[in-house]
């Protein structure tokens, strides 16, 4: 029965999407042909798309969004610059904007660098201590000592600890995931959070509305709230407006008790844990963090919640310590960090980038999509020329076939200058993680695509000496010996799947 349904919002929003499609096309038919008949107004959609091409370079932005958007509004001039005056913001609603910049200004302060810290990493490594610092001191997220982190190679790993954990929680949960659906993962984790709220334990949920919207019935935050789990749906959407709104949030967090915390590319469905396969096997991976580092974690979780649903005056009652007296492990240095587009800072492409200027002896990377500007371009191509073993995993069987064009375009250039490719031949690939030099690894929910990297609210994990390292380096080299090693002559297209690339290559900021 559920299927059904579920089958038939799909259709139902397969259909909407057709209508708007023809609606849309009837008005471009109708205002070019307005415009045939009208010098006057000819004049002021040439206009508005002159101002939109200014705007554009006058904003500075990232100069591939740029080109996009230039050449779009080119093509189409009548029309091109109305066009990007309605959806070609990157940034938030004023709205969201003003409500979250908000939060982090009452709430600034909470997340505080211990110095000594620093000192300590400096110490060992000055070119590290510098990533730490900029993580710290201009993105606003410490780095601890007082942690231990577990890495899980499969999503079906990370269910079976988080469920165990979440049944041990006796204060509060917190959780913040962009996509969930009913079946037999997110019905055992609602199972025991239905458990937790009525036994008197704070319960608070966030999910994506627009990341569930063919996933889940309409006003399931009100169906979670009479439950008892407090609920919030981040950005809901709407039919005909939601359509162009770009920022989504694409974290995923759980927080047990302060001391506590899940992360990773595992979000609450099915397909994640292997139990509904779509494109063959589903590699994912996650980690739990244990200690002082979860309260970057905690805090990131606060300050969403608490712009949207003011409930704390402070947050002080959930720090790690309040609930665990005990003192925390030392593995190494764990920094959870968040990425915004609320700022002009790009966090988490500059952690990439940090990590292969750095690297000596290799890096290897898993991402499901592969589309990268020129920065990230010239960093992966530089560091295989300079002798740096860079290898890249992406997915085997794709989960959308023109995202998959047009990450194997980015493939002729890297593999001139010595990086190595692999796809994942037994599947989907959808881990996000790099991993450098036996020393650093970088695990989270960031893909390499302007999506991730510019528009969406995203989070990782930057880990240093911490033995969760050695785990992910495993885990890729394992991953490596099941994948296919793509070379140049697997890359040929032929000419019109060249132009096709192109094409593709020039609106992928747009995708």
């Amino acid at each position: 029965m559920l299927r059904k349904i579920l089958k038939l919002l799909t259709s139902r929003l397969v259909f909407f999407g057709i209508l708007l499609l023809i609606q849309l096309v009837w008005l471009l038919m109708f205002l070019t042909r307005l415009t045939n008949y009208s010098t006057v107004i000819s004049v002021l959609f040439t206009l508005i798309s002159l101002l939109a091409v200014l705007w554009i370079i006058r904003r500075g932005e990232n100069p591939a969004y740029q080109m996009a958007w230039v050449i779009f509004i080119m093509t189409f001039p009548l029309l091109g610059g109305l066009f990007y005056l309605l959806v070609g913001n990157k940034q938030p609603s004023r709205n969201m904007r003003l409500k979250l910049e908000a939060e982090q200004k009452r709430m600034e302060g909470e997340l505080a660098q211990d110095v000594s810290v620093l000192n300590h990493i400096k110490q060992l490594d000055a070119r590290m201590a510098g990533q730490f610092s900029y993580m710290s001191r201009t993105c606003g997220y410490p780095v601890y000592e007082h942690t231990q982190a577990r890495y899980y190679q499969a999503g079906e790993e990370l269910f079976t600890e988080l469920l165990e954990e979440l049944k041990k929680a006796e204060h509060f949960i917190f959780m913040e995931y962009f996509i969930v659906e009913e079946g037999r993962m997110w019905n055992s984790i609602l199972e025991v959070l239905e458990e937790k709220a009525r036994a008197g334990l704070d319960v608070r949920f966030v999910y994506d509305d627009l990341g569930c919207v063919s996933l889940l019935p309409a006003g399931y935050d009100r169906q979670l709230e009479a439950k008892g789990i407090r609920c919030i749906a981040f950005n809901p959407f709407i039919p005909l407006w939601s359509l162009v709104m770009n920022n989504r949030d694409h974290r995923k967090i759980t927080v047990i008790d302060g001391h506590t915390a899940f992360s990773g590319g595992v979000n609450l469905a099915d397909e994640y844990i292997n139990e509904k396969q779509r494109f063959g096997h589903w590699k994912d991976t996650g980690f739990m963090l244990k200690g002082e580092a979860v309260w970057n974690y905690t805090v990131m979780f606060l300050q969403m919640w608490n712009a949207f649903c003011r409930t704390d005056e402070s947050y002080e009652m959930f720090r790690a310590g309040r609930y665990y007296p005990e003192p925390f492990a030392t593995d190494g240095f764990v920094q959870p960090f968040g990425d915004s587009p609320l700022d002009e800072e790009i966090a988490a492409e500059n952690v990439y980038l940090n990590i292969l200027n750095q690297a000596r002896d290799y890096v290897y990377i898993f991402t499901p999509y592969l589309i990268i500007d020129h920065e990230m371009d010239t960093a992966l191509r530089l560091a295989a020329k300079r002798g740096v073993d860079v290898r890249i995993v992406t997915p085997g069987i794709p989960d959308k076939k023109v995202i998959f064009q047009l990450t194997r375009s980015y493939y002729p250039s890297l593999l001139r200058e010595g990086v190595r490719i692999y796809e994942y031949t037994p599947g989907f690939l959808h881990a996000k993680s790099y991993v450098c030099d036996d020393e650093t690894a970088v695990v989270g929910t960031i893909n390499m695509d302007y999506r991730s990297l510019f528009l969406h609210f995203e989070c990782g994990t930057l880990f240093y000496q911490n033995s969760i390292v050695a785990d992910v380096k495993q885990d890729c080299l394992r991953t490596i010996e099941k994948s296919r090693e793509i070379h140049l002559k697997d890359t040929r297209e032929g000419f019109f799947g060249s132009l096709f690339s192109a094409v593709l290559r020039v609106l992928s900021p747009l995708l």
